[in-house]
């Protein structure tokens, strides 16, 4: 009776098969091969922390974004709505005085205050309100799911926007070189010797002294994020298209006729991806602990919006630092689980796409 060997791959050891066992059964279907695609998800699956920081973001995402929708203190506006508004009254109190100048002449000035007395109990844990009100009557706990929401938007907004700038421009330097790259290179150098704290620090109380109190303020500290953060993406695409554009694919690629938008887009950016998708990653903790630190310093988002970074602006007073830790507290805390998250997914997909991990 005639017989075949293969190789069994689980165990690394020869077996002896008949011909009537691998009657109606291809080799393919006994030797299992992994596409590229579930080879990284596999990788990326067999690191617990990898694992751990998935679970992490994925209960923030629900926590900001899904949260918010089941609170009764939420509030059309999304900023919170505000507690017992009915038991928040104005008295106007006022107050004739009259005097008379030296000249002989008499004035009379009003003297006019404005008191408004509320039961709203600062602080006060409940079972409505789990980590009480703050002065304004809002719940802090809708309010620290509102700010996830937004702080987690700007930074995903700001990553993004920084990474098609980065590439755009790091893939024309790495495949034009010459003058383009060196003309575009050298914005990247002085980008990078800009100390962008300060500079965001002067910028960010620009825009508060002409006037940008509100949610604009936002906006623009968005912008100017992504002018500072593009930088290093450029400078990992140009590099990345640098070794690639050398390669036989390529040269194929050339001898094809394609045009050099359909190579540097459709050929070296896929090639390239992995290494952004890890870059796009870990910058996004960077991000939020950014405006946090804005937040902090009380140039970041104003305190009427919600944000985590706006929230532990209440730790710059010594009264709610020492009495009150669940109005900055819990906004701390978050930022904190969002940031470790971010950087252990960021490892686990770094060794995920790394070509030189065997298993």
């Amino acid at each position: 009776m005639e017989e075949k060997k293969i190789l069994d791959t689980e165990n690394t050891s020869e077996t002896v098969l008949t011909q009537e066992e691998l009657h109606g059964e291809s080799l393919n279907d006994r030797v299992k091969v992994l596409s590229p695609t579930r080879l990284v998800v596999k990788r990326f699956f067999r690191s617990k922390l990898s694992v751990v920081g998935l679970i992490m973001l994925i209960g923030l995402f629900l926590f900001s974004f899904v949260g918010p929708m089941f609170s009764p203190w939420t509030g059309a506006d999304g900023k919170g709505k505000v507690e017992d508004t009915t038991n928040i009254t104005a008295r106007v109190d006022s107050e004739t005085i009259q005097f008379e100048t030296a000249d002989g002449e008499t004035f009379e000035v009003i003297d006019v205050s404005i008191q408004i007395p509320t039961v709203n109990k600062k602080g006060e844990l409940s079972s409505d309100h789990w980590l009480g009100t703050d002065e304004k009557g809002w719940d802090l706990f809708t309010r620290l799911m509102l700010g996830g929401r937004i702080s987690l938007t700007i930074g995903f907004v700001v990553i993004i926007l920084e990474t098609l700038i980065g590439v755009i421009l790091g893939g024309l330097a790495g495949y034009f070189g010459g003058w383009v790259d060196s003309l575009i290179m050298r914005i990247v150098d002085i980008l990078n010797c800009i100390p962008t704290i300060p500079i965001m620090l002067i910028l960010s109380r620009i825009l508060q002294e002409n006037g940008m109190l509100g949610i604009e303020r936002l906006y623009y500290l968005m912008l100017i994020l992504t002018l500072f953060g593009w930088a290093g993406t450029a400078r990992l695409v140009r590099g990345q298209i640098l070794s690639l554009r050398e390669q036989e694919f390529m040269l194929a690629a050339k001898c094809a006729g394609l045009s050099t938008r359909r190579k540097i887009f459709t050929h070296l950016i896929p090639n390239v991806m992995p290494q952004l998708i890890v870059s796009m990653t870990l910058g996004l903790g960077s991000i939020i602990l950014t405006e946090a630190t804005l937040g902090f310093l009380g140039l970041g988002a104003p305190l009427d919006t919600a944000t985590w970074g706006a929230l532990i602006q209440y730790a710059t007073e010594i009264e709610y630092l020492q009495n009150f830790p669940n109005f900055w507290l819990p906004a701390g805390v978050c930022i904190t689980l969002a940031i470790l998250a971010f950087n252990f997914v960021g490892d686990g997909l770094r060794d995920a796409f790394d070509p030189k991990m065997k298993r």
